[in-house]
């Protein structure tokens, strides 16, 4: 069965009739076939979008709202066969399949609620001694939509994250072309089917899929996109930058991280191991805020690894579907091979496999894309595995002599997206926080923590820009100063 793609209303295939298969990682058998879009249905796309930008603007608060209403009221009807989509497509365990179902449908309902409350500010005109005349002015500023947002998302959340994109954007009033990754296209098409179900305008949300190169450029550099909203790599990430920024364009990009997490001397220990197991190999290691680096103080750095590496051993791996699976397959075979070259690095530069550290070899996974949940010890800071985000479940601890160490190697990288802290002196772990260079650290909890309604987002090369419902509609609206003279 061939899926079509969302193109100003209308279910289409690609234009030069070309499609590709879609593959479950838990089996590596097809699921699917879809569209493989290119150049020209990328355009056509974007001029759906410019064309009804007017229309999507005009519509009331209160009608976006409702509009995104409906679309959490279907998420909430197809809950579980979204989560079965879910993990067969992107290898999610079911569980944690159902968990991204429900943050889902909490994300586009707080931007049916937040379409509401789209607002400017007022300003005191006499407050300010020129130019003369202020006593008899007032001013105010306004909120208006971009125009065409470019939404583009990777394949570990491939329904959250598309939402924190495409629901605030609808409910700013922005137009949308959606293209979501080529391993995980599915439940974006069915995005595609809510929303055009929900009401939304033809040409005001489209779904495109295919390759980043051709298609993803299109959105970037097309003059019709307003903004790009980005998720995955910095590599990539930053030639959107570069390009967008050729044609003064709004981004908002969330790129890679090498999250680390701090064990101080005065730790949980208990508590920060079964954090860290869980954070290391939650969607197989697969996700920006996982736990990829672990700093641990000397005078417990053996007690935590051993208790890491024991909380680790316990996580069962299995296909998605299983309701007992805690760590499926990695999203492809490529994946595998980077993380057998990231340990063979580690090992040979004098590092220590503790558990784990290959391709599992179990005959009820094969034909899936399994490695075994790792940990590492004896690891060096300057360690491919400890500066290059794997994506896999890899966890490399090193030993640290102090906290003012652990800052130091925790603020080593060019990365700078979420961190954590382990310590029973809250206020000795606020003083590590406000040292650490992320746009987020937890304290006594785990890197992996977000929640969708707050500020979301990195600093140096992870990122620019903040998602987060509130945060996504200022990033795609523009503000506007109106001045009334009344003499």
């Amino acid at each position: 069965m061939t899926k079509e793609m969302l193109i100003d209303g209308q279910w289409v295939s690609a234009a030069s009739g070309e499609t590709f298969p879609v593959y479950d990682p838990s089996t590596g058998k097809v699921l699917e076939e879809v569209p493989k879009a290119g150049v020209e249905d990328a355009r056509s796309a974007i001029d759906a979008a410019v064309g009804a930008k007017e229309r999507i603007a005009k519509m009331s608060a209160f009608d976006r709202s409702q509009m995104l209403k409906k679309v959490a009221d279907q998420i909430d009807a197809e809950f579980e066969e979204l989560a079965h989509l879910i993990a067969m497509e992107a290898g999610k365990p079911i569980n944690d399949a159902r968990l991204e179902v429900r943050r889902s449908w909490i994300t586009v309902t707080s931007a049916a609620e937040e379409a509401k409350r789209i607002h400017g500010e007022t300003y005191q005109a006499d407050a300010f001694p020129v130019p003369p005349g202020n006593e008899n002015r007032i001013i105010f500023s306004v909120r208006e939509p971009v125009g065409v947002v470019a939404a583009i998302s990777p394949f570990n959340f491939p329904l959250n994250l598309l939402m924190h994109k495409v629901a605030p954007a609808l409910a700013a009033g922005n137009a949308v072309v959606a293209k979501p990754t080529s391993e995980t296209p599915l439940v974006a098409l069915r995005l595609g089917e809510f929303l055009e179900r929900a009401g939304t305008p033809a040409g005001a949300i489209n779904v495109v899929v295919g390759p980043g190169d051709t298609v993803g450029r299109e959105l970037v550099e097309n003059p019709g996109t307003d903004l790009i909203s980005f998720t995955g790599s910095t590599s990539v990430g930053t030639g959107i930058a570069a390009a967008a920024g050729k044609h003064a364009k709004r981004v908002i990009l969330e790129m890679g991280g090498m999250d680390p997490l701090i064990v101080l001397d005065d730790a949980d220990i208990p508590k920060a191991a079964a954090a860290a197991a869980r954070a290391t190999c939650g969607m197989a290691g697969q996700t920006c805020t996982a736990v990829k680096r672990v700093f641990a103080v000397e005078s417990v750095e053996k007690e935590f690894s051993e208790r890491y590496a024991r909380e680790v051993s316990r996580l069962q791996l299995g296909p998605a579907l299983e309701e007992d699976t805690d760590v499926g397959p990695v999203i492809s075979e490529s994946t595998l091979e980077r993380a057998q070259k990231l340990v063979e690095q580690a090992v040979d530069g004098g590092a220590t496999v503790t558990l784990g550290g290959k391709r599992a070899d179990e005959s009820r996974l094969e034909g899936g894309y399994f490695w075994e949940p790792t940990v590492l010890v004896e690891v060096s800071p300057e360690m491919d595995i400890m500066q290059d985000e794997p994506f896999a479940p890899l966890g490399p601890v090193h030993r640290v002599a102090d906290e003012e160490q652990a800052i130091a190697l925790a603020n080593g990288t060019r990365y700078g997206l979420q961190a954590a802290i382990y310590s029973r002196d809250i206020g000795r772990a606020l003083r590590v926080a406000m040292e650490l260079k992320a746009g987020g650290v937890m304290i006594n909890d785990p890197t992996s923590i977000r929640w969708d309604n707050l500020p979301f987002g990195g600093i140096k090369m992870s990122g620019l820009g903040r998602e987060g419902v509130k945060y996504a509609i200022e990033e795609m609206t523009e503000g506007k100063l109106i001045d009334i003279n009344l003499a």
